[in-house]
């Protein structure tokens, strides 16, 4: 007997053993599979980029499609008129814009000298540590050979920086539409897929409600976003035209653009609006203003319109918002921080819908329980005195 209880002991000490082994194992072999994707995206940006834009178009436009659907309209006519819309507000964005913005990088030298003149103070101090750092370098190089020659790589003009950016963003934009077109003019083929790939009728209707969810989300998330950037560029750009800022309707259409990315798209328009307000106006206190109407409008539209738009539903936590532009901004740039909120948009209505991903999808929401907060500040003494939960 008590050999036979050994034994059912000693099994039952290997089982736990061995299932704490595979969940070791599971766990590395899923944090593998995470280092690979981020590898991936790391090393293929050029190739998921325009896929992931393609299907991020198809998504907000879907329930437009589907909706003229309803009223006859083939899905196909549908798709290449809503796409041809959007091929022609950038095409009408890059017309009115491409050619102020090019001079600007065409004089960029000169503009900064001109910045760098009317901030003399503050630039000749950084002037005359940048010297000393010269000076000292120049004192370890002094025992040098005087016959060598040094060897100047011309480096690549901003401007021809430029046109190369443009032409990728060019290439990227146009697969994206093409895409997007597909997409729409399917209909509701992607979605028969996806439900037929499933076997059990839960798993189906799962599937399906899953994806109308984030079809559901990131199209009212994009189209929002999209029409609070418009209001927020027209309400910009007439203010700094009325103030006598040139080219008010250039900044206008930066604010829109720029709003796209959280947080750091609006610091970086107040630079960019200062900096051009200090060369054009010669009064420093009155170049001020520009800034000042730029951020004000922008943390207006930050703090009480989009919030009370967008509602509870899309109520993203902000630290989950930032670290992902942040992860996104070092995997692909500029680009990988504008789609960065779409995707976790995405991300979160899949958690939702996963009983395992939870905690990852509470986590995202940024709505708190205040009922459940209340009810644990409001009993004390289901804790003990370390902190520990105490036995009912």
């Amino acid at each position: 007997m008590h050999r036979a209880g050994y034994f059912r002991l000693s099994e039952k000490k290997s089982s736990m053993k061995a299932s704490t082994h595979l969940e070791a194992i599971r766990r590395s072999v899923n944090v593998m599979m995470l280092i690979s994707i981020f590898v991936t995206c790391y090393f293929a940006r050029d190739l998921i980029l325009p896929v992931l834009l393609g299907f991020l178009i198809a998504l907000t436009l879907s329930p437009l499609s589907r909706g003229m659907a309803r009223l006859g309209v083939p899905h196909w006519v549908s798709g290449v008129g809503l796409i041809s819309i959007v091929a022609v507000l950038i095409a009408l964005i890059v017309f009115f814009g491409a050619g102020t913005v090019g001079n600007w990088m065409s004089s960029a030298d000169q503009m900064a000298a001109e910045l760098q003149y009317k901030m003399g103070d503050l630039f000749r101090q950084l002037e005359s540590v940048r010297e000393a750092g010269e000076n000292v370098a120049d004192m370890a190089d002094g025992d040098d050979d005087p016959g060598t020659q040094e060897v100047v790589v011309q480096q690549p003009t901003m401007l021809n920086s430029a046109f190369d950016a443009l032409g990728t963003l060019g290439t990227t934009v146009a697969v994206s539409l093409v895409l997007a077109v597909f997409l729409l003019s399917s209909g509701n083929l992607f979605y028969i897929k996806l439900v037929q790939s499933f076997e059990t009728m839960s798993g189906k209707k799962r599937a399906l409600q899953m994806v109308y969810d984030i079809e559901r989300q990131v199209s009212n998330y994009l189209l929002t976003i999209a029409l609070i950037n418009a209001g927020l560029g027209l309400t910009i750009g007439i203010a700094l035209t009325l103030l006598g800022l040139p080219y008010g309707w250039i900044w206008g259409i930066v604010a829109f653009l720029f709003n796209f990315l959280p947080y750091l798209g609006a610091v970086a328009g107040v630079v960019l609006v200062g900096a051009f307000s200090i060369i054009t106006f010669d009064d420093i206190g009155f170049a001020l203003l520009s800034p000042l109407i730029y951020f004000t409008c922008t943390t207006i539209e930050g703090n009480f319109v989009t919030p009370s738009l967008l509602g509870r539903s899309l109520k993203m936590n902000t630290v989950a918002v930032f670290l992902t532009v942040v992860l996104w901004a070092w995997l692909w740039g500029i680009p990988g921080a504008l789609v960065a909120v779409p995707f976790l948009v995405v991300f979160k209505v899949v958690a939702e819908n996963i009983d395992s991903l939870s905690i990852v999808s509470n986590f995202l929401s940024g709505s708190t329980e205040k009922s459940e907060m209340r009810e644990l500040r409001q009993a004390p003494a289901a804790f003990d005195d370390t902190g520990s939960v105490a036995d009912d």
